[in-house]
């Protein structure tokens, strides 16, 4: 698995509402450290909390037939994790895995209900953000049936690189393999390839991103896609 260090300014949501209504969820709100590895929501159960990541980033996983799972989803500083909330719905449908450690903004489920009363703004952005998820989680379900590995994993590790401010960071074929829902071999070929093009650096658990604009080159297309509908919907209010 993956776990970071890096320094983010603040939550993207949160950053978009008025300063008096950003300090009147804050002033509901605390912030904690989120720990890598730790799990903060599990599929089936009540959510107790939703989080707004400022400089960490969560896993989302859809387990399959208790044999482990998928990754389908990875939150940032751009979003929030346990959106089910939005919809008025308390049971998690994902198992939630910090990756990359650091700070977030963490509510309780009644208190954020209260803040989406209180704050209309707050409501349409989230309901929006909502929409934005949807959207990408199709992307994935796309891209995991349709795309090459290689490219795959070059969408996978700029997702990273964004959420985690960051061009380096320790991570296993295995981690990578579980996330992608391939064989470990499947990752290694791949890895392997990215390396030969001088993309990326990989040794001992370590990986360095040495050309980014080399990298979106070789990724598939739902990469640009999920910054595109990010941008278009919670970007025009």
């Amino acid at each position: 698995m993956l776990a970071t260090n890096n320094q983010s300014p603040t939550n993207s949501l949160l950053q978009s509402l008025t300063i008096k209504d950003r300090q009147h969820l804050l002033s509901n709100s605390e912030e904690v450290e989120l720990t890598f590895g730790n799990t903060i929501h599990e599929p089936g159960q009540l959510i107790q909390h939703v989080y707004f990541p400022t400089a960490s980033f969560i896993s989302l996983i859809m387990a399959i037939d208790g044999n482990g799972g998928l990754e389908v989803g990875l939150i940032g500083n751009e979003g929030m994790c346990g959106s089910a909330a939005i919809l008025g719905v308390n049971i998690s449908s994902f198992q939630s895995i910090v990756q990359g450690a650091g700070p977030a903004i963490r509510m309780t489920l009644p208190l954020f209900d209260l803040e989406l009363e209180y704050n209309p703004a707050l409501k349409n952005k989230l309901k929006r953000y909502v929409y934005v998820k949807v959207q990408q989680l199709a992307q994935t379900a796309a891209c995991n049936r349709f795309h090459l590995i290689e490219a795959r994993l070059a969408r996978w590790l700029l997702m990273t690189r964004d959420r985690a401010h960051s061009n380096e960071f320790p991570i296993t074929q295995e981690f990578l393999a579980q996330m992608l829902g391939v064989r470990r071999v499947g990752v290694t070929k791949a890895a392997g390839s990215l390396q030969d093009k001088k993309l990326i650096t990989y040794s001992r658990g370590a990986m360095s991103i040495r050309d980014g604009k080399g990298l979106e080159l070789a990724t598939c297309s739902c990469y640009q896609s999920d910054k595109n509908i990010y941008a278009s919907i919670l970007h025009n209010d």
